[in-house]
């Protein structure tokens, strides 16, 4: 991986391209530390930071995490690029359920832009009310006799809003010119340097809660301990983000003009995680929602939604004390939303109907299976398998933060989610690297 950047560097073409990346992400990451005119960072910092004790764990942890910081501090990035990744997957979504977007998305480059457009004047509208909400819900607030607002009132709410939904937006335009004057795809390298930027923080707690004050021989362990958990966790990753089922496919011999072409041989490549990251985030959201909203609405919970929310608080999990023992069950419905949510995603990415409808046009079939109902069939055999181990793979990257936080209370940012996330995508940004220099050793050879 490294041999490649370094070997990239001495080419201009893409020198210059790593180089624009680079100073975007410094725009990015100096847009985190710029506040939201008329708002009281240290008032946000203080009854933000009560509101992830609160949901200890919860989705706003989440949220804190993918922005790098910025919504501790309520700047003017504080919603970052969530409101373009929520916006894709209802655009995605919707494409299912309305023909007319369907019909875009078949509809070659045109369609794709056009659905594009949708997709920015969804994220624009979805900023908007994400920034109301958190305006009008915290705007009234006052934290050891200092407002969170200077002046709240209507003007302030609207600046707010304005402030925020520019950054958000500004964001996404951004990720757009680094999809088209640098390398990789903008919108996941936003969102990989926001989590990367908590790194030295999360490796500082590990320094001073398991290794500081240790004797050495107790403290080398401990270093390789968390190293190795580290690592395995990354090469699971790769595993699951690069593997593949292939399945053979076979075209007959046809006749072009005036002459038979002979037979070929291809494959349907099935990816063993093809929902990516996203059961994840969709059970993880489902289940700290309730937190969520308690904590916004000042109220603590007691009685049965008290407990209801222990059950829901993923650093409940693997407590095993007398008082918290038995709210590890909750684990139970993480589980299985994870792999409802892998085949609900995956069943609207991967049609195996019109997989094999165009291998019966193409004169194309899977040997032993008849073409037809009986591919499709095959096909959907094939991806509920796939699909079972991929959740399985999904469900242990993102248990084992849980699992250390609640036995050793090792609570870092940088999780299972959150792995994921930057190991795909640099994996697929190296990739884009390899192929273009490919390429421009292809062109070279040609000029020659």
């Amino acid at each position: 991986m490294f041999k490649s950047f370094f070997k990239a560097f001495s080419i201009k073409e893409i020198r210059n391209k790593l180089l624009f990346t680079f100073c975007m992400l410094i725009i990015i990451r100096l847009g985190c530390r710029i506040p939201v005119p008329g708002v009281n960072p240290e008032v946000v910092s203080a009854m933000l930071t009560d509101l992830l004790d609160f949901g200890s764990g919860s989705g706003l942890d989440v949220v804190n995490a993918f922005t790098g910081g910025s919504f501790l501090q309520f700047s003017i990035f504080a919603l970052n690029i969530t409101p373009y990744i929520t916006s894709s997957i209802i655009i995605q979504l919707l494409t299912i359920a309305i023909p007319k977007l369907e019909e875009m998305q078949k509809d070659g480059e045109d369609g794709r832009k056009k659905i594009a457009a949708i997709t920015r004047y969804t994220t624009v509208v979805l900023a908007m009310v994400e920034s109301g909400v958190m305006a009008i819900g915290f705007g009234n607030r006052v934290v050891n006799g200092m407002p969170f607002m200077d002046n709240f009132n209507v003007l302030s709410v609207i600046v707010v809003i304005v402030s925020m939904t520019a950054g958000s937006t500004f964001l996404m335009w951004l990720g757009e010119r680094i999809n088209e004057k640098g390398i990789g795809n903008g919108i996941s390298i936003v969102l990989v340097i926001n989590i990367l930027s908590s790194l030295p923080s999360d490796f500082l707690f590990l320094y001073e809660k398991f290794i500081k004050g240790q004797k050495v021989a107790i403290a080398v362990l401990v270093a390789v301990i968390i190293i190795a958990i580290v690592i395995g966790m990354i090469v699971l990753v790769i595993y699951l983000s690069n593997g593949t089922r292939k399945i053979p496919v076979q075209y007959a011999k046809k006749t072009q003009g005036n002459r038979l072409v002979g037979a070929s041989a291809s494959v349907i490549p099935v990816r063993v995680n093809t929902a990516g990251v996203i059961p994840i985030i969709f059970a993880s959201s489902i289940l700290q929602f309730p937190a969520i909203i308690s904590g916004i609405a000042q109220y603590n919970g007691t009685g049965w939604w008290s407990i209801v929310l222990n059950f829901l608080n993923p650093n409940k999990w693997f407590v095993l004390n007398k008082e918290n023992w038995y709210y590890t069950a909750g684990l139970l419905l993480y589980v299985v939303l994870v792999v409802v949510f892998a085949y609900f995603y995956t069943s609207i990415t991967f049609n195996p109907v019109e997989i094999a409808n165009n291998l019966k046009r193409q004169g194309g079939f899977i040997p032993g299976i008849r073409p037809g109902k009986p591919t499709s069939d095959y096909l959907n055999k094939v991806l509920n398998y796939i699909i079972f181990i991929g959740a399985i793979g999904l469900i242990i990257v993102a248990i084992i933060p849980y699992f250390f936080n609640g036995l050793f209370g090792a609570q870092v940012s940088f999780g299972g989610t959150s792995i994921i996330i930057v190991v795909g995508v640099i994996v697929e940004t190296v990739k884009q690297v390899e192929s273009q220099m490919l390429v421009r050793n292809y062109k070279g050879f040609l000029n020659d």
